[in-house]
């Protein structure tokens, strides 16, 4: 007899069908990212992803996806850890929240886990944690009679020798084909001389970050809050704006520093919000500013896991900044680092007040982010999804509210001597997904 998993909550086809003729929105509430992504020009073509599935027999595991139109699937494998990885072209996933958390069942067949969202711009890819050395099979596509379309995607174990052959062979970067070439600066743009904030939301698309136990992922979490913060900047109108991603999309941490440095920003800032599933009475906010050697384990334990996203997302890490090659360049660096330092200097004393930090609110550690050699950058911890009080106030509006604006005074302290601190209008926001920037002028 087959063995099969049927992952909790999840709609049965014809069920599912029903729901596709009428209300989508039946499936539970959309998050800030989910809106976004739908609102977006490709949001209303792509296909829905309605269940999934797993199912193992005679050696072989598959995942079959319910949708509500065919597409084309490619998959390749990576070593380091095993996984393989699914491009689609772009789906709007409509699962139940435990989709593809398969870690804590029995597993007898090739599947560990599996995580899944938007990769790039018209791109979603899934990733899949392997138990062990497996390929994918021929990816086969079916439709019902009730008008659904199965694609179910076969993985058979193999040797490790055969598996390498495989990644090896396969293109574990296939986003890297065309990049857009950066958006020429109007003459408008050109003009404003206002200092330029970029806002890093953490994680996103199939990256989702920490997991509370609640389910809440940290992507959804670190963007609502990004967003509010932008929001709280805008409306002094004193600064300009871009964000590395303006939905749950995945962006390479390479790139957000791309995205900063092209932009010529004065200013980073990234969100995200830890979790110690082993320590759950662990709170409190904490401010962090790239340094080649950790402030201490705890930092360097957290700077490895998160400068693993890309591989979370199915990619391998790109290029960062280059090498100090020179004195001059080193000199830039540590004036840098400075910047970064006296800007964190004055978030901790405009967020003390209103948040609780941790033991120690301020520390170094080597993320990939935070690499930038001429872009002042910091990297803010909100909180712990593994503790109760701390993600009751991540999901708190008025929490929310309350340290946005501390974050914006630090800010105007920070750009206070400046004299570049005018107000022309139109103000406006600009978004950058992996490579394409694009400004949304606001009355």
């Amino acid at each position: 007899m087959p063995h099969s998993t049927r992952l909790p909550g999840l709609l049965r086809p014809v069920a599912a069908l029903a729901l596709l003729g009428g209300a989508l929105v039946a499936l539970g509430p959309a998050t800030a990212q989910d809106r976004a992504q739908d609102s977006g020009p490709q949001g209303g073509g792509a296909a829905v992803a309605i269940a999934a599935e797993t199912a193992s027999r005679d050696g072989t595991t598959r995942l079959t996806l319910t949708l509500s139109k065919a597409i084309e699937a490619r998959a390749f494998v990576m070593e380091r850890s095993d996984r393989a990885v699914i491009d689609l072209p772009e789906v709007n996933f409509q699962l139940d929240g435990e989709t593809g958390k398969l870690s804590g069942r029995k597993r007898d067949g090739a599947i560990a886990s599996f995580r899944y969202g938007l990769f790039a711009p018209g791109r979603s890819r899934i990733v899949v944690d392997l138990t062990g050395p497996a390929v994918v099979e021929p990816i086969e596509t079916t439709k019902t009679r009730e008008g659904a379309v199965l694609v179910s995607i076969p993985f058979r174990k193999v040797d490790r020798d055969t598996f390498r052959k495989a990644a090896v062979a396969g293109d574990p970067s296939p986003a890297a084909s065309a990049k857009a070439a950066p958006k020429v600066a109007s003459a408008g743009e050109a003009a404003d001389t206002r200092p330029l904030i970029v806002i890093d939301a953490g994680h996103g698309g199939t990256d989702p970050g920490a997991i509370a136990a609640t389910g809440v992922f940290e992507k959804d979490i670190v963007f609502g809050f990004a967003q509010s913060f932008a929001e709280r900047l805008e409306q002094s109108g004193r600064y300009r704006l871009v964000m590395t991603r303006d939905r749950d999309v995945f962006v390479p941490l390479a790139e957000r520093v791309r995205i900063a440095r092209e932009a010529k920003a004065d200013l980073f800032v990234s969100i995200h919000a830890d979790s110690i599933s082993a320590a759950p009475q662990v709170k409190g906010a904490t401010i962090y500013t790239g340094s080649e050697k950790a402030t201490d384990s705890e930092s360097a334990r957290l700077a490895e896991r998160e400068n693993r996203a890309d591989a979370a997302a199915g990619t391998e890490s790109g290029e960062g900044p280059a090498d100090v090659a020179d004195i001059l360049q080193e000199l830039t660096l540590r004036e840098t680092r400075g910047f970064s330092a006296g800007f964190a200097g004055r978030l901790m004393g405009q967020l003390s007040p209103v948040m609780e930090m941790s033991t120690k609110p301020h520390r170094e550690a080597g993320f990939k982010v935070l690499r930038s050699p001429d872009v002042p950058s910091v990297l803010i911890e909100l909180g712990y999804l593994s503790s109760k009080s701390d993600l009751e106030k991540l999901q708190s509006e008025e929490w929310r509210t309350r340290v946005t604006g501390s974050m914006a005074k630090a800010v105007d302290l920070f750009f206070s001597g400046r004299a570049t601190l005018s107000r022309p209008a139109p103000t406006g926001v600009r978004s950058a997904e992996n490579g394409k920037s694009a400004i949304a002028l606001r009355p």
